[in-house]
């Protein structure tokens, strides 16, 4: 399994995730590229730290809403959606490159995340931007989503993807942020899920019930507080049921 962290959303003076602390238990690292967090600086301390201790780098993309950190609804253009995710990958890969390392998938955050779970316009945009930037990169997205259809169609690896810290709908998506338990904070509760979506793939939802969840990576949101110490805590919890915990193939 896969273990992934949204990292680098800080901006100038402001902190958001412990990048250092958390790039010290994770296989991959979803980089903000500044258009929901992150500049220059973070995603190139990131990148250089990342690349150092041999994790895997992606471009965590998004709507253009810094004020809003990604998570309101917008409607952007498809073409213009298209040229924003290509924009952002250009900007990581060149500090990804410099640290000798690379970009080597993208996941789009928060609102375009889930928009583009039944969104086939935005969804496609998304695809084309990935395409429009150049390189094989795999795209990380729910299952089910059409984001993860269009990467296959367009010939692009599709991985799939859940979520240690968040709830499930009863149809196998996230429960919005604004619903009472969206977010799971118990700490024991997170690493249960988490051994459970890599053993057993599958999970609880919100109404009580059993659903299956196949995912390749397992996302630990780094702005959760204690993020880093959950994070860790999950990585020994898999590893001490047999699970192998390595970057996607």
């Amino acid at each position: 399994m896969d273990l992934n962290a949204d990292l680098g959303e800080g901006f100038g003076r402001w902190t958001l995730t412990d990048d250092e602390a958390l790039l010290a238990c994770v296989t991959s690292a979803n980089v903000a590229c500044g258009f929901h967090a992150g500049d220059p600086s973070v995603m190139r301390r990131v990148c250089d730290t990342a690349a150092a201790r041999g994790v895997r780098i992606g471009a965590q993309v998004s709507y253009r809403d810094l004020a809003g950190f990604g998570r309101r609804s917008m409607d952007v253009p498809a073409a213009e959606l298209t040229a924003e995710v290509a924009y952002q990958i250009g900007a990581l890969r060149v500090f990804a490159e410099s640290a000798g390392a690379t970009v080597s998938y993208v996941k789009p955050h928060g609102a375009l995340y889930n928009r583009a779970v039944r969104d086939d316009e935005q969804a496609a945009a998304v695809i084309e931007g990935v395409r429009l930037a150049g390189g094989d990169l795999a795209v990380l997205g729910l299952p089910g989503s059409r984001l993860l259809a269009r990467a296959t169609e367009a010939g692009l690896a599709a991985v799939e993807e859940a979520f240690a810290d968040r709830a499930y709908t009863p149809q196998g998506t996230l429960v919005p942020r604004g619903e009472p338990g969206a977010v799971v904070h118990d700490g024991d509760e997170v690493v249960r899920r988490s051994v459970g979506f890599a053993v057993d793939r599958s999970v609880t939802g919100a109404d009580g019930v059993r659903i299956p969840v196949v995912a390749r990576s397992l996302c630990v949101h780094g702005d959760t507080p204690g993020a880093a110490a959950l994070a860790h805590r999950v990585r020994a919890a898999l590893e001490e049921a047999g699970v192998v915990v390595r970057a996607f193939a």
